[in-house]
């Protein structure tokens, strides 16, 4: 198994173009950022976007929601931490958590969920293409679930 205490959140600046008129982040932008830290996350995890596409397969968006509960501004600084929350052998869910990183103050609860498609558009079976990260999506996920049971 990875030591999931070497995998870092995602650090990321808050830039101008990403906020609106009230001066805060506007709400589409997260949508962005868990994408690059998901994708930050997965390289860091040894199993990057590039070498999937390059094996012939694409991973849609299912789904995505955010929760926000304070806001970021222009010139701040979060922590995106990501965490594997859901997994089936098909589906691969993805919790967010983005942080203030001077404060730690909670700004934004996201989850994504997500799968993998051939070239024909027809469901991967990751355990069946992918057996080592089979394993490894299992193991994160009972580590996910006791971490939400403490």
């Amino acid at each position: 198994m990875i030591d999931m205490s070497k995998i870092k959140p995602y650090d990321r600046s808050v830039y101008y173009y990403e906020t609106d008129r009230m001066q805060i982040v506007h709400h589409s932008n997260y949508i962005r950022w868990i994408e690059e830290a998901r994708l930050d996350w997965m390289k860091q995890i040894g199993w990057d976007y590039k070498s999937i596409e390059d094996d012939g397969y694409i991973i849609p968006v299912l789904g995505v929601t955010a929760e926000y509960k304070s806001m970021c501004h222009f010139g701040d600084d979060v922590l995106i931490h990501v965490s594997l929350s859901e997994y089936t052998g098909v589906r691969v869910g993805f919790s967010y958590e983005i942080v203030d990183k001077k404060t730690g103050e909670l700004r934004t609860l996201c989850t994504s969920s997500h799968c993998l498609l051939d070239g024909n558009n027809k469901l991967v079976f990751i355990r069946k293409a992918y057996p080592e990260h089979d394993k490894l999506f299992k193991e994160l996920l009972e580590d996910y679930k006791k971490r939400q049971s403490k």
